[in-house]
């Protein structure tokens, strides 16, 4: 079951903003320097529905009559709308930064469509000149002739859904893929001039430290620019929560998923990959995912498609779930949003501060109020914060920190 949305305030139909002087006003401080903007397109379809998922993903016995033929128009018609809003509400016009196809699985859809709905998005707003767009993928849902296409129309990154190289390890997690077919679909990749990115799954019911240490071999046996390598959360509402409750399996191990942790960190890091977030490490800055990096860091995008999160000035707001009302709205031509809030300034800096501290170098020492600047030295006495980078005024979590990121960010709030 997807998860619910947020509550909050009524969105208008004409899905009009506040003003960009309204954003600094709630921010209560000077103007920011010029956000980044980037474009998510949310493709809500699957497969089928693995048991740990709670994303706002559809298979086609749930969508109501709606058609995934008809989603490029209606994701192209929202491009549209944005645009209109956007001009309407005084913001200035800004080429796309990032673009990303989320989902879902995007590469459900023929690659002629996410062509066409990525052609769109530059014909209405324009790429600066060095944006990246990237669309995830299964590696069952690709082959070399449609990544050439994604390549032709403009993507320049792949990030592939592999989460483990161990049959019985996808088996649990219901995923579809078979795990000899990770080579393939990396080199039809590479082949078509695409960055690579994988992304695992640790802890998963039954896993073993052998099994992650077949993954990570694995992983850097394809030689990716980019690794995803995230802990498994067991999601309300989803089957793997029933099953757990149910005794049929056995919750993840947080000393197992530390110990995990640790070791990928360890092999990715002597294969030449640098974490620059808790849960991703590239082959350098030039390979980081700079889309995701704009959430992390407090830039502007549009969330185009059904449950996608948008963030403008100093609004986020999210649309309506399900890909049928999703549809009645954009046939309407009215904001798919269902509620929208705006960010103050507390809970602005709240959220900087936890978002920031994840990243590496991110987070400058001096934008700290002074309490939490006062916790620093504490953090690095016990191990939690490096020092070396302290001094040259950034806070960076040291490997211990980044396993209770958590409390660090308590700490610092």
């Amino acid at each position: 079951m997807p998860s619910l949305l947020p509550v909050g305030d009524p969105a208008p139909a004409d899905g009009l903003l506040p003003g960009p002087s309204a954003a600094t006003d709630a921010a209560d401080s000077a103007p920011d320097a010029p956000r980044d903007f980037g474009l998510y397109v949310h493709v809500p379809f699957c497969r089928v529905r693995c048991g740990y998922c709670d994303f706002n993903t559809y298979t086609a016995t749930e969508l109501r009559g709606v058609k995934q033929s008809d989603y490029a128009s209606q994701a192209i018609a929202e491009m549209t709308f944005a645009a209109g809003v956007l001009g309407a509400s005084g913001y200035p016009e800004r080429s796309l930064s990032t673009v990303f196809f989320g989902g879902g699985t995007p590469t459900l859809l023929p690659a002629r469509q996410l062509a066409a709905m990525l052609t769109a998005a530059r014909d209405t707003w324009g790429f600066a000149p060095d944006a990246e767009v990237t669309t995830e993928a299964n590696p069952d849902s690709v082959d070399a002739a449609y990544l050439q296409t994604l390549a032709d129309a403009g993507f320049t990154r792949v990030s592939f859904g592999m989460q483990s190289a161990v049959p019985s390890v996808l088996a649990t997690l219901e995923r579809t893929h078979d795990p000899d077919r990770i080579p393939l679909v990396v080199r039809w990749a590479k082949d078509a001039g695409l960055d690579v990115s994988l992304d695992l799954i640790y802890g998963t019911p039954g896993e073993t430290l052998d099994d992650w240490q077949r993954s990570i071999d694995a992983v850097l046996d394809n030689e990716p620019d980019h690794v995803s390598a995230y802990a498994l959360i067991v999601e309300d509402g989803t089957k793997l929560a029933r099953q757990i409750r149910s005794g049929l399996v056995v919750a993840p191990s947080d000393d197992l998923q530390a110990d995990m942790y640790e070791r990928a960190d360890a092999a990715f890091g002597a294969s030449g990959y640098e974490w620059y977030e808790v849960s991703n490490w590239a082959r350098g800055a030039a390979h980081r995912s700079r889309h995701n990096l704009g959430y992390w860091v407090g830039h502007d995008w549009w969330g185009i498609g059904p449950g996608s999160h948008s963030y403008v000035g100093s609004t986020r707001w999210w649309n309506v779930k399900h890909p049928a009302a999703y549809a009645q709205r954009i046939a309407a031509g009215e904001s798919p949003a269902a509620g929208r809030e705006t960010i103050d300034a507390s809970a602005r800096e709240l959220e900087r501060v936890l978002l920031l501290t994840r990243v590496r170098g991110a987070l400058r020492l001096e934008t700290l109020p002074a309490e939490a600047r006062r916790e620093v030295a504490a953090l690095i006495a016990e191990g939690l914060v490096d020092g070396p980078a302290a001094l040259r005024g950034t806070l960076d979590l040291t490997l211990k920190g980044r396993l209770l990121a958590d409390a660090v960010v308590r700490r610092l709030t």
